[in-house]
């Protein structure tokens, strides 16, 4: 099939003979793989583009990356653990998700992509792309299945970013940080954190991300605070001008224009939404003891709608205020993705069955009614009562100590998902979102059930 392609009869036999069959040490093993990728990788170069190519050139193609991949996990699922320690130093360094990847990338030649890769990737409409993202999910999959290196990429993405670090100082003096993305104020104990994108109904993307966590880290960071409120802000949009929306989720239009990478997902699960629920780790990586955090409690002011990401937010709240008739949801049929950590999280809200529709059938909640109410602990008549619900509500959470309530929700959540449970979810999310982000099924979902085709970015 190769061959038939156009590619050189003498050129495939010598890479095929070069596939590593028997993996010895590291070293020797991590320069036979590499070499084979390289190798493979350049015999795909030789093929047009995905959108040039004829059938059998994508026949050609689709046989060569999964080869490739193939490699890859025949690699990874024997020194994943290996790979992680030169990386980091024998875990001596702290690298986020976004920075592994590409250390992995400059250190083991095509086992991932490189960022002048990604760039070039990222100029390509999602139906375009040529699908070179499968590698980061196989690769953090593989380290996230490693009960070491895992654990202690999960503590390295609950570091406080540098971002925040640079700001606290002026937010503890200001009491208010307007990032872009979000802006967040102090307020007594409390400090209120807004997501801002008020032209995309305050959806999701690769801008709002960073901010977002910045935000967070915050809160999180500044010891006068004791509780977070999470709300979305004001968008400008005519249907909802002057109005407050929770979140819309991922920026659909921005996903199907290729302009929200696969990394997306894993840093904002691994990342600010996990700091939502496990607050920041320790200086120190500490895995064979209790978890030692830094976190506070989280108040969801939900007004109009929480759809997506949004409604994936509430999950990992401690109290959930919402106006009467605000729909929850999770679109995930409809787009073809995995909601996040949902699939983990809403059944303990809302039940097995239910989470079940919600997520395979699209069953929306509304609050209010007695299957919404299962995600909300508060209901207001109106978006005018949120204020004054949410300032009680401060007052009811403070009133015995934070010492107390953080200690209380770390051993609830201890209980409920034990840090190895959310490690082990990661692995898998990383490798399934990963094709399904890749998917011709999510283009297709986008075209017919929200017009993705048809709107401006």
């Amino acid at each position: 099939m190769l061959e038939a392609a156009g590619l050189s009869e003498q050129d495939v036999a010598a890479w095929r003979s070069a596939t590593p069959t028997t993996l010895g040490s590291f070293p020797a093993a991590a320069r036979a793989t590499c070499e084979f990728l390289v190798r493979g990788e350049e015999l795909l170069g030789r093929l047009p583009a995905r959108a040039e190519r004829n059938e059998g050139e994508q026949a050609a193609a689709a046989e060569l990356v999964a080869f490739l991949n193939g490699a890859r996990a025949d690699f990874m699922r024997g020194y994943a653990a290996d790979v992680y320690g030169a990386l980091t130093d024998d875990l001596r360094l702290s690298l986020r998700v976004e920075e592994l990847v590409y250390a992995a990338a400059d250190l083991y030649p095509a086992l991932v992509p490189t960022r002048d890769a990604m760039a070039a990737e990222r100029a390509r409409k999602l139906a375009d792309k040529e699908g070179i993202e499968i590698a980061q999910g196989l690769f953090l999959a593989f380290i996230l299945s490693s009960p070491r290196a895992g654990a202690h990429l999960v503590w390295s993405m609950l570091r406080p970013t540098e971002a925040a670090l640079e700001r606290l100082d002026e937010f503890r003096s200001s009491g208010a940080a307007d990032l872009g993305g979000a802006y967040v104020e102090r307020r007594g104990r409390a400090a209120m954190l807004e997501l801002r994108n008020p032209r995309h109904l305050n959806a999701e993307d690769l801008n709002t991300l960073p901010d977002t966590e910045t935000a967070v880290d915050l809160v999180l960071l500044d010891p006068d605070v004791e509780v977070g409120v999470f709300r979305g802000g004001v968008v400008d949009h005519p249907r909802y001008a002057g109005q407050r929306i929770f979140g819309a989720g991922i920026n659909l239009t921005l996903l199907y224009a290729g302009q929200i990478d696969f990394l997306f997902y894993i840093t904002r699960d691994m990342g600010y939404v996990n700091k939502l629920y496990r607050g920041l780790s320790s200086e120190e990586f500490r895995p064979d003891e209790p978890e030692d955090t830094v976190e506070k409690l989280w108040v969801a002011a939900v007004e109009t709608y929480a759809i997506g990401g949004a409604c994936q937010l509430l999950h990992t709240m401690d109290h959930v205020i919402a106006t009467r008739g605000c729909r929850l949801y999770l679109p995930a049929r409809k787009e073809g993705i995995i909601p996040g950590a949902s699939n983990m999280r809403l059944a303990r809200s809302v039940g097995d069955r239910l989470a079940r529709q919600a997520i395979l059938s699209g069953l929306e909640f509304e609050a209010g009614t007695p299957q919404g109410d299962l995600l909300c602990d508060e209901v207001i008549d109106s978006a005018g009562e949120m204020d004054a619900a949410v300032e009680s509500r401060v007052e009811a959470l403070t009133s015995s100590g934070l010492v107390n309530a953080a200690a209380n929700r770390r051993a609830m959540r201890v209980a409920a998902e034990p840090l190895d449970v959310f490690r082990q979810y990661m692995a898998t999310y990383c490798r399934e979102q990963a094709y399904c982000h890749l998917s011709p099924a999510l283009v297709r979902n986008l075209e017919q059930n929200w017009n993705a085709h048809e709107r401006r970015v």
